[in-house]
């Protein structure tokens, strides 16, 4: 990679965080408890409503019948569309526009993880530009033009997209996975309720829980910080480091629970201004490619990348290193401390240390060679010029950096 397309990368970077404070980064207004929620959405005047959602969540926990109930006690229809798989795709988004259009909805709920929160964000999308096909909304500030009310119920504490202008989807043409980012998606209201959270399973508690670090670890390191993102990556930071492991110990520790939503939803509204990096870049391909969940990808690959950032990250690792108690002689000793102590926060949740053993890249036999070369491009397309990171990644260096997250 030459220095002038570096340079040009930066300059871009820079241009786009001063062009930033222009752009509307509202953050979603918290509704506490999912009980308010019915009446909330009656005196706001919706007639009718989209629930988005997943089949495991709608019929088999059945965790938002409460929420129908209580809808329809306030004489608002209820539409749900339950369709949505892990790294939701094209077809999802247009069979939930169809859904929202045949129950003539005004709003919108979106009750689960970051798929269907992306899956919702993508509907909303296309309502609002009707002519306007999900591939041409790729990339940056496509949408520009309000969407539906956008209610965002989290049941896991990971992405942060109750609070993020990003939606993430998968075309399963083409096994690309890419964001579509506008502030126009981020939701009108955040409904958080860790008792939504007390079934979840051990190893998505560790995932969602490290997904919520990378964020916020990749923003506060980035170079398009303000004063509140970082503030807000701080206390992720915090509440991450001093709550996933009691919440992965004990299910039903309700504090542990409650702490590690408000670390997501931290977590989120730093790095919807702030930016992400070379993790989330890789992650989407194994997404778009394997499945791979998005919270497994990330847990895995953070520390690779942390350590391949080296001395140009080692300065805001060791601030973050000081927040939780890392020891270290030098701001260098503490920023490897911190990444030696992400990887044993993934050792004591059982999550591996290579993408070959996160079960969907498993299943499918490993990372296949003959796909790095098209992975190597989509991530460096997503990163390069936007993500403000420590250090460019060449598509060498990504190359490179495929082959040793799956340890070959």
């Amino acid at each position: 990679m030459s220095i002038f397309y570096r340079l040009y990368c930066r300059v871009y970077q820079r241009i786009f965080k001063v062009a930033s404070y222009f752009l509307n980064f509202r953050e979603p207004k918290l509704l506490e408890g999912l009980d308010v929620l019915p009446k909330f959405i009656k005196d706001k005047g919706f007639g009718s409503v989209l629930i988005v959602t997943d089949d495991f969540l709608h019929n088999k926990a059945k965790l938002i019948d409460g929420l129908k109930a209580g809808l329809k006690e306030q004489d608002i229809n209820v539409m749900v569309y339950d369709k949505v798989v892990p790294n939701p795709t094209i077809s999802n988004i247009e069979e939930g526009v169809k859904c929202y259009n045949e129950g003539n909805c005004k709003a919108i709920i979106a009750v689960g993880g970051g798929s269907p929160m992306d899956c919702a964000k993508g509907i909303g999308a296309r309502i609002a530009r009707p002519n306007k096909s999900i591939p041409k909304m790729k990339g940056l500030l496509k949408v520009l033009k309000k969407i539906p009310t956008l209610f965002a119920i989290p049941t896991t504490s990971g992405t942060g997209s109750e609070a993020t202008v990003t939606s993430v989807v998968s075309n399963e043409t083409t096994h690309e996975k890419y964001p579509i980012n506008d502030t126009v998606l981020i939701p009108s209201y955040a409904v958080l309720d860790p008792k939504l959270t007390i079934g979840l399973p051990k190893h998505i508690t560790s995932t969602t829980g490290m997904d919520a670090l990378t964020h916020a670890v990749e923003a506060y390191i980035g170079s398009s910080n303000t004063k509140k993102t970082a503030e807000m990556a701080r206390k992720a930071v915090v509440l991450i480091f001093e709550n996933l492991k009691k919440a992965y110990d004990n299910g039903e520790d309700l504090t542990a629970r409650k702490n590690m939503q408000l670390a997501a939803f931290y977590a989120g509204i730093a790095f919807t201004r702030a930016y992400v990096g070379n993790v989330h870049a890789i992650a989407h391909t194994l997404g778009g490619f394997y499945n791979a969940p998005h919270g497994d990808a990330n847990a895995v690959i953070l520390p690779y990348i942390l350590e391949y950032y080296g001395q140009k990250a080692y300065k805001k690792l060791a601030e973050l290193a000081d927040l939780v108690d890392i020891k270290g002689q030098t701001v260098e000793e503490k920023g490897k401390n911190f990444i030696l102590a992400i990887r044993g926060l993934n050792q004591s949740m059982n999550i591996p240390d290579n993408v070959n053993e996160i079960k969907a890249i498993e299943k499918a036999g490993g990372v296949k060679d003959q796909d790095i070369p098209t992975m190597v491009e989509r991530a460096f397309a997503e990163a390069n010029p936007l993500y403000p990171v420590p250090k460019i990644m060449s598509k060498k260096d990504f190359t490179k950096m495929y082959y040793t997250i799956q340890k070959k």
